[in-house]
């Protein structure tokens, strides 16, 4: 497979995988996410996790159908907000907060590797040759 094709996939992927977390967002998942709501954050818990679920789901929508011109910035777009919300998981952590079967502090403190993973796909799924 070509690497076009695999950076193709991957991104669809992703933002496809956004699109379903920010709709599981405002509904099914709700409850679940306002566990990782920081108690700093100025927001009611619910208004925060709506609000990041629309943005999951334009983000995801970006990823998949923006332009090949407008891309590279959809990534790092993306890898930014990634790393915005890695305080959520640290709070979930330390207030020991069990949400989407994370009920143990060892489950949530692998969670936090794999935030730096997302951070790589958003930017490599989406990087375009100089």
């Amino acid at each position: 497979m070509k690497e076009e094709n695999i950076k193709t996939t991957a991104r669809i992927l992703l933002g496809a995988g956004l699109i379903f977390a920010g709709v599981s967002h405002l509904t099914f998942a709700r409850k679940e996410f306002q566990a990782q709501v920081p108690d700093f954050v100025p927001l009611k818990k619910d208004d925060t996790v709506v609000s990041s679920g629309v943005a999951e789901i334009a983000m995801g929508s970006a990823l998949v159908f923006t332009p090949k011109k407008y891309r590279t910035e959809v990534g790092q777009v993306a890898a930014a907000f990634f790393t915005a919300v890695f305080p959520g998981n640290i709070s979930q952590l330390v207030n020991h907060k069990d949400a989407f079967g994370l009920n143990t502090d060892k489950k949530r403190f692998l969670r936090l590797f794999f935030q730096p993973v997302l951070v790589w796909w958003a930017l490599e799924s989406t990087r375009t040759k100089l």
